[in-house]
């Protein structure tokens, strides 16, 4: 059996949800161990253990969370150098993509990215040219690491999984101790996280400008508990944040409904939400891409089909 290991990021005693999903998919491949730095890494090992894991290793050290990147590509290198794994799977997040670059480096292996599904333990699955295309990709080296898109898996639980914890025992020289993590920020949002709503309503150009995105807010709330994203166009334009972008360079999201609304289709935006459980678009242009891949389709001016759709969902709920 192949030796698999998943890189765990804990934050405030969370295990971040992608290494969940990661470990869900890599146990039907192989032997799974999971890896877990900084402060809770010990404690985590216990959800880890319940999706996969059979062995954690852990340190609480407080040098892997203040310090970026380098503690924890160190610490893994010398890991890999121990126990020798096959494949070391990382969530295509800014932390873990820091430390996968820095760890491919350090150990003279290939990194790939964006994997969207793992084949076998040497084979995985991307898309390319927007989405348009799948392509399996032969990993080479040892070990082979992965970056895997987030909600490419369902996270399930093992049954009566369990993991055996070690301590890793790695001096973090000073030499390695050189970017400062001085502040973590979360964005702080009334509704359900974007990637965890059931219903994601998301706005386009076709919006106008950025003021109409309050229509989207008050849809939102009428619907209740959705949450509101955007395509990338508005987030360049600087109409709402990055935090709210949905697509191949932002989030992925697989809500059970997903309400495009004067969006037309970019395959960059597609690749983000085409796994949504019932699409809905909402555009004046007939000829939207975004139709081709709607359950339904409403052909009309969003600003208009919108307010018209709040108060017959308030009717409703009367």
């Amino acid at each position: 059996m192949a030796n698999i290991w998943v890189y765990a990021e804990v934050h405030n005693g969370t295990v971040d949800p992608t290494a969940l999903e990661i470990l869900t998919k890599a146990r039907e491949l192989g032997d799974v161990a999971a890896v877990a730095l900084g402060p809770g890494a010990t404690d985590a090992a216990t959800k880890l253990g319940e999706y996969g894991a059979k062995t954690v290793y852990a340190s609480d050290d407080g040098a892997y969370d203040e310090f970026i990147a380098q503690p924890a590509a160190h610490a893994l290198a010398e890991l890999a150098g121990q126990h020798n794994p096959d494949l070391l799977l990382f969530a295509n997040n800014y932390d873990s993509r820091d430390i996968a670059g820095r760890l491919s480096a350090k150990l003279g292996v290939t990194l790939m990215g964006n994997a969207t599904d793992l084949i076998a333990a040497n084979k995985a699955r991307t898309s390319i040219f927007g989405g348009t295309q799948l392509v399996d990709v032969d990993l080479e080296g040892s070990p082979a690491l992965v970056l895997v898109r987030p909600k490419s898996f369902e996270a399930k639980p093992a049954e009566g999984g369990s993991a055996d914890v070690e301590q890793v025992s790695v001096e973090i020289a000073d030499d390695l101790k050189k970017a400062k993590r001085v502040e973590r920020h979360e964005e702080q949002a009334s509704g359900p996280k974007l990637d965890a709503a059931p219903v994601v309503i998301s706005g386009g150009r076709g919006l106008q400008e950025p003021d109409n995105f309050k229509l989207l807010e008050q849809l939102s709330e009428a619907i209740g508990n959705a949450a509101v994203g955007a395509t990338r166009a508005v987030v360049d334009a600087g109409w709402v944040p990055y935090s709210m972008q949905i697509g191949q360079t932002g989030i992925t999201v697989k809500p059970g409904v997903y309400i495009a609304v004067g969006i037309s289709g970019a395959t960059q935006h597609m690749v983000g939400m085409k796994g949504s459980k019932k699409i809905i678009a909402i555009n004046k242009d007939e000829e939207a891409p975004i139709f081709s891949i709607a359950d339904l389709g409403i052909v009309g001016d969003a600003l208009k089909v919108i307010p018209q759709l709040i108060e017959e969902i308030k009717s409703r709920k009367g």
